[in-house]
């Protein structure tokens, strides 16, 4: 069964397509490589059951050449980032709506038997309930946001004219190897372990009080391959470990992770900012639906999911 990963040379793309392969599917990825990294796939590139091919979502023609052949379509491809999206709110929205209907419909004229993309905590907006419950979504704080939620209604409205079956995953705050450490856009748990790695005091936005959901990287494959096996689906679920730490604890945990080894790290302290505009304050998943409905599990809980990540990092940043 050949299976097409859009995205697939990106953090979360990537981790996916070595799963699926291990499984033994053949995998074909779409990449433009704006944000993915080619020493994310290299070691496949002499595999007989892996496809790269070089191509942009926002190209419809890509999008039907990528998806020949493929009988579940995995859309990650996507620009991330809430403060890109306000920087750039553009390109954003052609990339994450445009170039996802681009794919849906590809998808959907190829025959492919379900599309299952990433949609985002950050859909949930202003909605200040906690857990967040798929049903009570809030207004949308940024185009990034925004992106996401219409990406929800295109998909809602593929299965109701076309009935063209697909599910989107909430994720929430992944984090695991080979997420990027560098640029304005990088992620918080990375942009922590890197700084602490040069004993540098990392940025906290705002007064460390925010709270995350933050989710192992294999929690999210996990998922993935739940929604894909699944008899049924949901529209959306949520993908998360159903916890949450607030940014101060989590720079706490990585910092006495670090001071087991090195214990000058007690020393490093935090910088603090003012916050992001976009940022959601409290983020915490309701995870009773993806366990119910596609038989989701968490894999590794975060304090695991935060050791097996500073062990790659130590191996691949020092």
């Amino acid at each position: 069964m050949r299976i097409l990963v859009t995205g697939g040379a990106g953090f979360i793309g990537s981790n996916l397509v070595d799963r699926l392969l291990k499984e033994g599917y053949q995998v074909t990825v779409l990449d433009n490589f704006s944000t993915g990294k080619r020493e994310n796939l290299i070691h496949l590139k002499d595999r007989k059951d892996f496809t790269l091919l070089e191509g942009d979502i926002r190209s419809f023609e890509s999008c039907v050449q990528a998806v020949k052949g493929c009988a579940y379509v995995f859309h990650e491809a996507a620009l991330g980032s809430v403060p890109r999206s306000i920087r750039d709110p553009r390109t954003s929205l052609e990339v994450n709506v445009q170039g996802f209907v681009n794919m849906m419909e590809a998808a959907r004229l190829e025959g492919v038997r379900r599309f299952i993309y990433a949609s985002s905590s950050s859909v949930y907006g202003d909605q200040e309930e906690l857990p967040k419950v798929e049903e009570k979504t809030g207004n949308a704080l940024s185009p990034y946001a925004l992106s996401k939620q219409m990406d929800e209604s295109v998909a809602a409205i593929y299965r109701t004219v076309y009935s063209f079956e697909s599910v989107g995953l909430r994720y929430f705050n992944v984090f695991g190897p080979r997420q990027d450490p560098e640029g304005a856009y990088a992620a918080v748990i990375p942009r922590f372990i890197a700084a602490l790695l040069r004993h540098e005091s990392p940025l906290i936005h705002g007064d460390g009080s925010n709270s995350r959901d933050f989710t192992y990287i294999d929690n999210v494959v996990h998922a993935n391959l739940c929604a894909m096996r699944s008899e049924k689906v949901p529209e959306v679920c949520n993908v998360a470990c159903g916890d949450a730490i607030t940014l101060n604890e989590l720079f706490e945990i990585l910092r006495e992770s670090f001071a087991a080894r090195e214990s000058a790290a007690r020393r490093i302290e935090p910088q603090y900012g003012p916050p992001r505009p976009g940022d959601i304050p409290h983020s915490r998943a309701d995870i009773t639906k993806v366990q119910n409905s596609l038989g989701y599990t968490v894999q590794k809980e975060i304090r695991e999911g935060l050791r097996e990540t500073l062990e790659w990092y130590l191996l691949n940043l020092h």
